[in-house]
């Protein structure tokens, strides 16, 4: 069978200059041995040959590599959209040359109000994520406020939609796992975890009257009985339609399931077509049974299609495969005895 990539999400550097609570990557300095620029050259190459369509760069924090412009040329140059997520740090002393290479859409990180946001990536940091959000939208670029939640910032999820309603960006929620820097103490309890789709879901039933969309990342979107925006769900994509880039050539299926936890192989070592194409690599996804569900999932009248949830969530806390215990079937089940 073959598969299509999509989108690849690229660690462009490890570097970074926060040393945020829950970053899965636990980022600071750059990896030893980072893709030099002619190599970011040679495998946007070999991504547009692959029909890629959406390359995002991602760090750390990508705007810390010298050669991010050239790059993110390079892709646009081949056809594909380009995005970025930054922590909002340094953005500003690069909007005129962002503004230039019009990319799809630009993430930035806001976990909280001014005290959380700052507790979790360090002082004065959210005045200047708030700063970048408001030259984008001066700019035209098309902003989406990531959020990435857990027991820390729980209860500021409706003053962060206070602040940010008025700024004409989209807003994605997600939650964090334990990787990295990140405890699991902190961890969102299953109780807590649905209380946020409930919000997700009434920011998304108010988006049409104010213009403001609210969505969950993959790690939403299990089957609900009550919320009709998290009804469906195919599957893991990663290495079905899409990859992870580590910034010395790894490949992997998803970052967020342990940054370069399973390594499919390297672009210094052979072509990311090869890597691709190899019907050996990305097993746990294309090469998924039934039988490989885990004990959450096992007995579930959706595990065939579902294929046990978000397998960032389900390695993070069960160090399984296919096994995702936050899951609103699940949880209504066990919760409202509602099958």
């Amino acid at each position: 069978m073959s598969y299509q990539l999509s989108s690849a999400i690229w660690e462009f550097t490890l570097a970074c200059n926060l040393r945020c609570s829950h970053c899965g990557s636990s980022a600071g300095e750059a990896r030893l041995n980072e893709l030099r620029t002619q190599e970011c050259f040679k495998l946007c190459e070999e991504l547009a040959e692959l029909g890629c369509d959406n390359v995002c760069l991602m760090g750390g924090e990508p705007f810390l590599k010298k050669d991010w412009f050239s790059v993110a040329q390079c892709i646009k140059n081949l056809g594909m959209n380009l995005s970025f997520v930054s922590n909002g740090t340094i953005l500003d002393k690069y909007i005129d040359k962002l503004s230039e290479l019009k990319p799809k859409v630009v993430g930035v990180s806001l976990d909280g109000m001014e005290s959380t946001h700052d507790k979790i990536r360090g002082k004065d940091v959210f005045k200047k994520a708030i700063n970048s959000i408001n030259l984008l939208k001066d700019k035209g670029i098309e902003t989406t406020i990531i959020t990435t939640v857990s027991r820390i910032n729980f209860n500021d999820l409706p003053k962060i939609k206070k602040i940010i309603s008025k700024k004409g960006a989209n807003w994605q929620i997600q939650i964090a796992m334990p990787f990295g820097n990140f405890s699991r103490k902190y961890m969102l309890s299953k109780e807590e975890f649905y209380a946020v789709a409930l919000f997700i879901t009434s920011e998304r039933a108010k988006a049409s009257f104010d213009d403001f969309p609210a969505v969950g990342a993959h790690c939403f979107g299990y089957h609900s009985k009550f919320l009709p925006i998290f009804s469906n769900w195919t599957g893991c994509t990663a290495g079905i339609s899409s990859i992870g880039i580590t910034s010395d050539g790894g490949i992997v299926g998803c970052l967020a399931m342990g940054n370069d936890k399973f390594i499919e192989g390297n672009v210094r070592e052979k072509s990311l077509k090869e890597i691709w194409q190899n019907p050996n690599n990305f097993a746990y996804n294309r090469k998924f049974d039934k039988e490989n569900l885990g004990p959450n999932c096992k007995d579930c009248k959706y595990g065939s299609s579902c294929k046990g949830g978000c397998n960032s969530v389900s390695c993070g806390i069960t160090n399984k495969f296919h096994n995702n215990p936050y899951c609103f079937y699940k949880i209504e089940g066990e919760r409202i005895k509602i099958k």
